[in-house]
């Protein structure tokens, strides 16, 4: 398959289901997904690990490589350290990620994850919960996956998503970079800084300019 690649079955899900139920509210602190982002707003998420905000620079969201991990992914030790040990496993950098859960009858609808960020990581899905494996569509290719597998598959291409189950289906949904783009991902980030420091020694010799201009003509006329 070409947008679709099994990486891992078998995976120890209980422990981490577990991880989730111990924590309450989990569910509840969390909208900006149903909110912001129309084609995901079937869904609720808890994320683990978002984009670092002082990294933006009047970038888009889209287009910021750095990642962190968020405040409240330290409830998730579980979560967390399975991320860190695939990221390991297959030579990447952690990027960003969240739980994400579809209710029954409910919808992920077409769409396609643009920007530099989605150029460069790869989206892989664990499976914790889903009662009749959870489907999903990509380019023209559709597959069902199993609880306790693993999967990549190709967000660059349309995708969408449907919960034809009876219970709610529950994803780990992380981003990876592989080391291989490192450099060619900080060389982006240090690029569009250097972009942003010259525009701005441009403006501010602009601004030096013009005081200098109006100074001269206050001489002139006094």
């Amino acid at each position: 398959m070409k947008h679709f690649k099994l990486i891992r079955s078998g995976v120890a899900v209980r422990p981490l289901l577990d991880e989730l139920a111990a924590v309450a509210d989990a569910w509840e602190q969390q909208t900006g997904r149903q909110e912001k982002v129309r084609v995901q707003r079937e869904a609720l998420a808890i994320p683990l690990r978002g984009l670092r905000k002082s990294r933006c620079h009047g970038r888009a969201r889209r287009d910021v490589q750095e990642s962190r991990w968020t405040s409240g992914s330290s409830r998730f030790p579980g979560l967390c350290a399975l991320i860190g040990s695939v990221a390991v496993e297959l030579e990447c950098e952690p990027g960003r990620a969240k739980v994400v859960c579809l209710p029954a009858g409910r919808r992920v609808y077409p769409h396609i994850d643009r920007g530099e960020y989605y150029r460069l990581h790869e989206r892989h899905h664990l499976v914790l919960r889903s009662s009749l494996g959870s489907w999903l569509r990509a380019g023209e290719e559709e597959v069902r996956m199993r609880e306790g597998e693993l999967w990549w598959f190709d967000n660059r291409a349309v995708h969408e998503a449907f919960n034809d189950g009876d219970e709610d289906r529950i994803h780990l949904i992380f981003d990876l970079l592989p080391r291989a783009r490192l450099a060619l991902a900080q060389n982006q980030l240090r690029g569009a800084r250097r972009r942003e420091e010259a525009a701005t020694v441009t403006l501010g010799a602009a601004w030096d300019a013009a005081q200098r201009g109006a100074e001269a003509a206050r001489s002139r006329a006094g």
